[in-house]
Parts: C-alpha cells; structure tokens; sequence
C-alpha cells in the first residue's frame, strides 16, 4: 500500500492583498501539517486573489507574488508536506496562471494553465498566456512548464481549473505518462445547480483517466463573483471525499495510490487506449525527480475504511431534499456575496435598505441578517438600519409588514414620509415643462428618485452600504427607475428572477416562521407608486414573464420560436394573449438595455444575469428589424 492523506483547502481571499491570502494559506498549511497531511492543495491564484483582471498587466502586480511564493516555501520548509499553490508569473512578457509545487523549503516547479476561459464571466484569454503541451523552460530557475513531479509517495500531475474541464486538456497525456495524482487547482464560481456538475465531470474525468483527482476551489466574494469553495477527491471513478461549501477550511482524506495502478492493470480500454497513445507519437511528459526534496511521514496513516464500516452496503442519506438544496445554496451565496463585499472594501459600517414592505427588499434584508447573524451574533440587528419611506400610495399594510419584520429580526426601523418631497418635486417639474403635463409614469418615477437620494445622503454621511434591491425580472423589461429604485452600491438580487424570490420567500416564511414574511405574501406584488398597483397586471403574470426571460436571453430564441415554446409550456393560456406576452417582453427587453449599464454592481449566481460587463454582453443601441417574423 501506498498511503498518502490528502488536505484539500478552501481559502478567501481579496485581490492584491498578498500577505494577508499567503497568510490564510500558510495558517492551513500548518494545520495540515499537525494532522500528518502528505499533500495540501489550494486555490487557482490564491495568493494573489482572483479574479484579478487587468490588474495582471500592472508589471508591480505580478512581482509581488513571487516574494510571497518564496516565503511560503520558507516558512514551510521544517514540514513534511507538498503543497500545490495558485501564483501568477511574468515570463518574457507573458503573463502565466500557474500551479507552483512547493516541499523542503524550495518552490520545486511551476505548471501554467493552459485552457484559458473567456466565456460567461471570464476573460482569462485577455490577460493570460497559455501553457503548452511540452512546454519546457525556467523561471528564476524553477522548471516551467508540462511537467510531472515524482516524490516518495508517488507522481503527481498538476494543473489548473479549466484544464479539467476540457475533454482535451492535459490530464490525458500526464496520466498515460505516469501520473497518478492529478491535482486541480480552482476558482470556479458558484452557479446554482453546479456543484452536482462537478462532481460528475470530475468522476468522469477520474475514471476516464484512471487517476485519484483531488480539487480544490476557492471560497468567497471579489467583485459580485461568488466562490461556494468547497472540493472533491476521486479515485479512478469513485468518490472519495467531499469538502464543505461556503467556508474558509480543509478536510482530509487517504488515498492508496497503489489500487490506482491496480486498476489501471484491470482495465483493458485504458491500456489498449495509452498503447495507441504511444505507438501514435503521443509526446511523453518529462517527470521532475522530487524526491530529494522532502521526506514525507506516513506512517501514521491508517487504510481508508468506510465510516459505517462496510464495502457493500451504502452510507447513510445525508443528501438535502431539492428545495432545500436550492434555497439554501442561493441564500448561502448571496449572503456571503453581501458580507464578503462589505468586509473586503473597508469602506462600510452597516447596511442600509429602503424597506418598502413588498417581496425584494424584503429578501434582501433576510439576506444581509444572514451574514449579520454570522459576523455579529450577538447583536445581528445593530449591522443594519432599515428605512419605511412612505408617499400617498404607500399602504398601511406595507407599512405593518415591514415594521413587523423589522422587530422581528432586531433592526433599527425609522419611517421618513417623502409626502412632502414628492409634492414639491412635482411643482418644480411641473414648473419646468410649462404648458406640458406631467406623465403618470414621472409621477411615479419622483418617488422612487426621492427615495434613492435620501438612502444616498444617509450613505455617504454615516458609511452606511446601501443595498439595491430590485430583482432581475423586472429590470430585465425595465420596470424600474434610473436614479430610483435602480440604484445602490450593491445589487443583491439583481440576478434572481421573481419567481425564485417569491419562492425564496415561501421558504424562510416555512422554515422561520416569521409574521412579517407572511404579512409581506399576503398582498399582490406592486410597487406602490400609484394607486392599486399590481406588477403582474402591468407587466404580465411572473412565470411567463420569467419563461420569457430565459428563452429569449439565454436560450437565444426568436419571437415565433417563443411562441411555440410558451404554447407548450402554458396551454391553458390563450395564444394570442401569450403572442401579447411575447411582443411586449422583447420591446421591453432590447428598449431597457441603456438601463442595464447604469445598474451598480451585482451578485451572480448563474449563467444568466444582465450584468453588461460578466454575463450578457449587448449593444445599447441596436435595430430591431431581426426580431420581425418572417
């Protein structure tokens, strides 16, 4: 037996703070070390933060990771560990993402990326260079490039997030040249319904090869991109260990190597595929002789048992019902997208929400009390005020729901009028357009304005964040106002549709019982900004808008094609009022784009959200022509 115990770390870390991320990782380095760990595995870029951008084209930027690399090794050398660490390098003008393998004191090697992703949120091809097959060259004397690394408990091929998720990455050639512990460094983001994604691609990829993988993913929030962190270990198909999501930590599992290359020998496809590997010129990749380096201690380890002591029947189900799993991924991401931004910043002392007694500002509040409840849980309460702004439409019922929420969960509570402001704005606005009149729509539009400016005033003058609070239904058609209810410093749910926050809701009412969440349901979902106002019967019913959303925006279906998609998916709703439907989204839709990219920074937790600069990328200023059917 070859028993080797594997660490796999979650670390968060900010961007550009250097010391402080090598700090996290040198913290768990050494408790993997007291726990007899062999090899530690930590984050794509983790020392310098990621997703760093363009700031890797500042030359300052890149040279201060290598410091931080060296003393790592450094203050690492006495223990008898490998760590695989995330570090970018500058190599003749070229910038690398790389895994730097670090034992004895000494940074022993360096593997850079070479898929690099420039889709959905990444721009990594922007910024990067990519590693190449039988790349081989040194950086301050370091090997660099497609290598592997043999140390006394067995080869290792290291590499780096996207590289495991092409069929076509490096793993094939770097285990049918002798590898056997494939270690993937990421920072993959979170998205909702990913991580059972993972698994499987990983599993595959494991059993595919033939190789025990162990990954690693980042944990935290850098710019509205939230990392759920968390990693896997597989050997040769079969699950091994499953690390803790939404938290900075480590867990450990023993592996032995040896039944990797037993079922290597068992598998005839494997063996038949590597022979025509080699027999078609399939290039070896050079292994780097480690073993001098470090001297780990195994001796500890004991053979990896089931807990419930059996090979034959399964472990007990701890696996959460699917609304559960849901529900709570979400909530956990935002919360730590809300927290995460608040801290990293250094720029705020509280929160801030304009508390209006409808569903998305609601959620936003049980969102930022999450994360209060976890930085401050003594007093989660005192980390936010909450502000009710009533106006001449606002309800008595809206205003009970959110008092009643507001005491509920402990957060300071003041109702503002803006009766007066908005008279006032009227008469100056009616001064300014003479004869015209005023629009129903500015009518309304002020009182989302006056709203937005006294959350600014209070901002600025006591550091508060002010949460923006729309969903990303209603601003994917623009119901929403430009200097109102649009703005903020942080759009928490700008990416959840309203369908997901009605449900969202429909959860913590169930799972916390609380009376300002059922007092909240109980009324239509409206704005109030003018009499009776009912957003399903100005817009159009929330599933079909959000049915709208999804096939137009991600699945990239016409008009017709939505049609026939909404006929199949609402049959007891007359076409021609779905055709209505469909018309008025996507005028909607492409008209409010100019709207979008004034929106402030937003959380993301999927593959569709319209933040202009991560996800959606659309002109502002486009014709409309292709859209008319044929």
């Amino acid at each position: 037996m070859r028993l080797v115990k594997i660490g796999i770390a979650s670390v968060n870390t900010t961007v550009g703070a250097f010391r402080q991320n090598t700090d996290r990782v040198l913290d768990l380095a050494r408790k993997m070390a007291a726990e007899d760990v062999t090899l530690g595995v930590f984050p794509e870029q983790v020392i310098a933060g990621y997703p760093a951008e363009d700031l890797v084209q500042w030359q300052g930027f890149i040279d201060h990771q290598w410091p931080e690399l060296e003393r790592f090794a450094k203050e690492t050398a006495a223990l008898p560990l490998v760590s695989i660490v995330g570090v970018g390098i500058a190599q003749q003008g070229v910038r690398l993402n790389c895994a730097a393998v670090v034992a004895g004191g000494r940074v022993l090697g360096l593997v850079p990326k070479e898929k690099l992703p420039t889709y959905n949120v990444f721009y990594e091809g922007r910024t990067f260079g990519h590693g190449q097959p039988g790349m081989a060259e040194t950086h301050r004397g370091v090997p660099l490039g497609d290598y592997l690394f043999q140390f006394d408990f067995g080869v290792v091929a290291p590499e780096v997030c996207e590289d495991i998720w092409s069929a076509d990455g490096p793993m094939r050639r770097r285990a049918y040249s002798g590898g056997e512990l494939v270690v993937n460094l990421s920072a993959s983001p979170f998205r909702l319904g990913f991580w059972d994604t993972r698994r499987e691609l990983i599993a595959t990829r494991a059993s595919d090869h033939q190789v025990t993988i162990a990954y690693s993913n980042a944990v935290g929030s850098n710019d509205g991109l939230i990392f759920d962190g968390g990693g896997f270990i597989n050997q040769n198909g079969r699950h091994v260990l499953e690390t803790p999501r939404f938290q900075q930590g480590y867990s450990t599992a023993v592996v032995d190597l040896d039944r990797t290359l037993r079922l290597r020998t068992e598998n005839t496809t494997w063996r038949v595929d590597r022979e025509s590997w080699v027999s078609s010129g399939g290039q070896k990749v050079p292994t780097v002789d480690c073993t001098a380096a470090v001297k780990t201690q195994r001796e500890k380890l004991s053979y990896p048992v089931p807990a419930h002591r059996s090979f034959f029947l399964p472990a007990p189900d701890t696996r959460r019902t699917a609304r559960v799993a849901l529900c709570e991924d979400i909530l956990d991401a935002l919360s730590l997208g809300v927290g995460d931004y608040f801290e990293k910043t250094r720029a705020f002392k509280l929160f801030g929400i304009a508390l209006s007694g409808g569903r998305d500002s609601l959620l936003t509040l049980l969102i930022a009390h999450r994360y209060a409840k976890r930085a401050r849980p003594e007093n989660p309460g005192s980390l936010i005020q909450a502000f009710y702004m009533p106006s001449p439409y606002s309800s008595q019922q809206t205003r009970d729901a959110a008092e009643t929420i507001a005491r509920e969960l402990g957060v300071p509570f003041q109702v503002v009028s803006i009766e007066e402001a908005f008279e006032r704005e009227k008469a100056a606005a009616q001064q300014m357009l003479g004869s015209a009149k005023l629009t129903p729509i500015t009518e309304q539009n002020i009182q989302a304005r006056i709203r937005a400016q006294r959350m600014w005033n209070w901002s600025n003058s006591c550091g508060g964040l002010f949460l923006q609070t729309g969903n990303m239904s209603e601003k994917s058609v623009g119901y929403t106002t430009i200097g109102g209810d649009l703005m903020g410093a942080l759009a928490v749910i700008a990416n959840v549709p309203k369908t997901v926050v009605m449900y969202l809701l429909d959860y913590l009412q169930e799972t916390t019982g609380y009376e300002g969440i059922r007092k909240v349901l109980a009324k239509p979902a409206g704005p109030e900004l003018a009499h009776d106002q009912v957003g399903e019967e100005e817009l159009m019913p929330f599933p079909i808008l959000d049915a709208c959303f999804y096939l137009h925006a991600g699945e990239k279906l016409t008009p017709s094609e939505m049609r026939t998609a909404l006929t199949a998916m609402f049959p007891e709703v007359e076409a021609a009022h779905l055709g209505s439907y469909v018309d008025r989204f996507v005028k909607l839709f492409h008209q409010s784009i100019y709207k979008w990219v004034q929106a402030p920074l937003s959380l993301h937790i999927g593959n569709l959200d319209l933040d202009r600069e991560r996800a959606l990328q659309l002109p502002v200023v486009t014709g409309s022509g292709w859209l008319r059917d044929a």
